[in-house]
This record gives C-alpha cells, structure tokens and sequence, in this order.
C-alpha cells in the first residue's frame, strides 16, 4: 500500500485549493473569500500527538495556553510525562483524564520514523490503539504532521459546521455523511479540510483548529 501524495510546501496546497475550485463552484466561492490556504504542516513525533491530546474537547484558546505551559515546564517528552508527577501535570492544566492520556501515550513506545512509511490505515490503527487518541486524533496527525494530502477528518465540528454553511445544508451534517461527502473531494481531502477550516474562520471570526 502506497503512503500517497505527500503535502510538503505551499504549492502543493495551491495545487489542490485550485483542483478543488474548478470541482465545485462553492469551494471556488470559499478560497475567494479566504484567500491563500495556510500549509500547516507540522513536526512529528510525540510531542505533536501529545499536543493534540491537549486541544480535545477544549478551546483553540485554551489548548495552546495549556500547551504554552507544559512547553515552560519541559513537559513534552515522552521521558519528561513518564518522570513528572500527576501534580505536575495537573499545574500545566491537564485533566485527571488527560494525564492518564499523556502517561498511556508516553508508555505506547511508537516508532514515529516507522509512521511516515506506513499507509494511512496503519498510521490510524497504531495511534487509536492508545487510550485517548480516536481517530480525529489519528487523522490530524496524518495530515499535518505526515503530510498526507487526501485525509480527511469528519468528526471535527467545526469542518461539519463549514460545510452545513457553505454547501446550504439543512443541518450540520454527522461524521458518516461528512465522510461520504468527503469522498469527492479525492485526492485532496487535507485541502478540502484547510479550506473548510479557513472558512470557518471568515464566517465566524474565529479558529476552528488550533
């Protein structure tokens, strides 16, 4: 199984923006309105994965305030979770749930080199194993710590609520129907989500990812 079309500088996100533009004439009437799509990507290894157990179920805000203070302490390693105290953590902001995440992930021993070779699938099957990390997990760190360009993460509420508003849909729709509809949108899906995301920010006024 082939790794795909691997995202690596801002031209490859102007190439699937402008693909995605002449596919659907809304996406077309999103990237006016949002200009330019952000190439987000990001290092890999632990201390991403770790990061984004800290932004779930809480604000754009306050998970990169929380994430600022665990950077301050030194408590990004997976040797610095499995050293520190649950006091220590606590003091950074995490949550009884979130530190038993932190610890179960620093203990899990993943080859992050291993991952940027392996298919999607084996990329979300590895991370979900850990307590803690679901498959929005999996699928953020897929596209923007590995790159991949046509991954797709439907259960983010922010990307159903861009679509319900950009495609005039009747409700937000739920992750099954967003990943159907997302289906379309191969093989650029990463670029269809940065596209949503950016969306989001232009109707609302703030960011749906951190």
């Amino acid at each position: 199984m082939s790794v795909g079309r691997i995202i690596k500088t801002d031209a490859c996100i102007a190439e699937g923006a402008a693909w995605l533009a002449e596919k659907n004439p809304r996406f077309a009437e999103a990237l006016r309105l949002t200009g330019p799509l952000p190439l987000r990507l990001r290092p890999d290894g632990f201390d991403q994965l770790l990061s984004a157990i800290v932004s779930q179920q809480v604000s754009v805000a306050s998970a990169a305030a929380i994430w600022g203070r665990m950077q301050d302490a030194g408590l990004v390693t997976s040797h610095a979770i499995a050293g520190a105290t649950d006091e220590d953590l606590k003091a950074a902001g995490l949550s009884r749930q979130k530190i038993r995440y932190a610890r179960a992930l620093a203990a899990e021993g993943i080859d992050f080199d291993a991952l940027r070779e392996a298919p999607n699938e084996v990329v979300f099957k590895t991370l979900t194993k850990v307590s803690g990390i679901g498959i929005w997990t999996a699928e953020i760190y897929a596209m923007f710590s590995l790159g991949r360009a046509d991954v797709f993460a439907p259960g983010d509420l922010a990307l159903q609520e861009s679509a319900r508003i950009l495609f005039d849909l009747p409700e937000r729709p739920k992750e099954r129907a967003l990943r159907e509809m997302a289906e379309a949108w191969s093989p650029w899906r990463s670029v269809a989500a940065r596209l949503l995301w950016a969306y989001y920010r232009v109707d609302k006024g703030r960011e749906g990812i951190r």
